[in-house]
């Protein structure tokens, strides 16, 4: 998989950058979490401080188009961006099992 970055836009209001990125894969497209990790990789970033946004395959083609948001720490992930997305790109999971836990042995 081959992780290809078209734009890249400041954005230090948020504390992050927005990347637009296109993927080469051989097979189907990968997994949310391969991409953010490969992406991490590339941009040198911790992979809890990169949330994927969109991924889009044309069908029949071997490329992804996609967009991240890449942010300067993952509290700040964490503080700006929804529920939804912190729980699709597996952003503060461990965090959340180990409160559920500690819920539980309370009760």
């Amino acid at each position: 998989m081959d992780v290809d970055i078209i734009s890249e836009t400041e954005n230090p209001m948020l504390h992050r950058t927005d990347v637009t990125f296109e993927l080469s894969h051989e097979d189907a497209t990968p997994e949310r979490l391969q991409v953010r990790d490969s992406l991490a990789a590339k941009l040198n970033k911790d992979a809890d401080e990169v949330v994927v946004r969109k991924l889009d395959t044309k069908f029949g083609m071997r490329k992804t188009v996609g967009e991240a948001k890449v942010y300067d720490t993952a509290d700040d992930a964490r503080d700006v961006e929804q529920d939804h997305m912190l729980e699709r790109n597996k952003i503060g999971a461990e965090e959340a099992e180990a409160e559920a836990d500690a819920e539980a042995e309370e009760a």
